[in-house]
């Protein structure tokens, strides 16, 4: 086998076992040694694919945006009725399964890393980016229907996005021993109840402007 052939083939299998051991010791458990031990390889071996456990870093970050931007998710052209592809589109994004789509330990801890490292900071946030522009497009089919009511369709992919990212924040600290879903069905209908409302972005802004004067 061609070297190149044999790279494509181990290093995705190193990524994967590199997630299993952040998974199970975190990242200030995780090193190469232990990626090697689980494979029962030699270190030296992950350091020829990926000259440096950096490197694997960043190639790990981008293998699990791969799979949070995974098609599957998010192809909901198949149906006809608008009315229930925009409510698949509210429910996938606020479920409990596309929420554990990455680790939610590893997620935040890579969230944690973009602060020190620029190459993470820009890779995740081109992800978030992405995810907001897809949003923003979809809200707008949407409201050609007459489903969303909601103006300003950027200012409520942020909100989506905020609200959708801190289920699992809500989750670890606040949700006192009640199923994720439970706190998720509410975000949700709050989600529901902004973008059927066409007074929502004026109401926001003098909201900000109460909020400015306050300050």
């Amino acid at each position: 086998m061609r070297k190149n052939q044999k790279a494509e083939i181990r290093k995705p299998e190193i990524l994967e076992n590199y997630y299993q051991v952040l998974s199970e010791e975190g990242f200030e458990g995780a090193s190469i040694g232990k990626i090697a031990k689980r494979m029962n390889i030699h270190p030296s071996l992950i350091i020829h694919y990926f000259k440096s456990k950096e490197n694997m870093t960043i190639e790990l970050v981008d293998l699990l945006i791969k799979k949070y931007e995974a098609p599957e998710f998010l192809q909901f052209n198949h149906i006809q009725n608008m009315e229930q592809r925009f409510q698949l589109l509210i429910d996938t994004i606020f479920s409990f399964e596309w929420s554990r789509t990455i680790d939610p330990g590893i997620h935040f801890g890579f969230y944690y890393l973009s602060f020190r490292n620029p190459k993470i900071r820009e890779r995740y946030e081109a992800m978030i980016q992405r995810f907001r522009n897809y949003l923003i497009r979809e809200l707008d089919v949407y409201q050609k229907e007459g489903i969303v009511k909601v103006k300003d369709l950027k200012k409520a992919a942020d909100i989506i996005i905020t609200l959708m990212e801190g289920l699992e924040f809500h989750a670890h600290f606040l949700s006192e021993r009640q199923p994720f879903e439970k706190f998720a069905n509410y975000a949700k209908n709050v989600v529901l109840s902004m973008l059927r409302d066409e007074t929502f972005s004026s109401n926001f802004a003098g909201l900000m402007n109460i909020r400015n004067f306050v300050k």
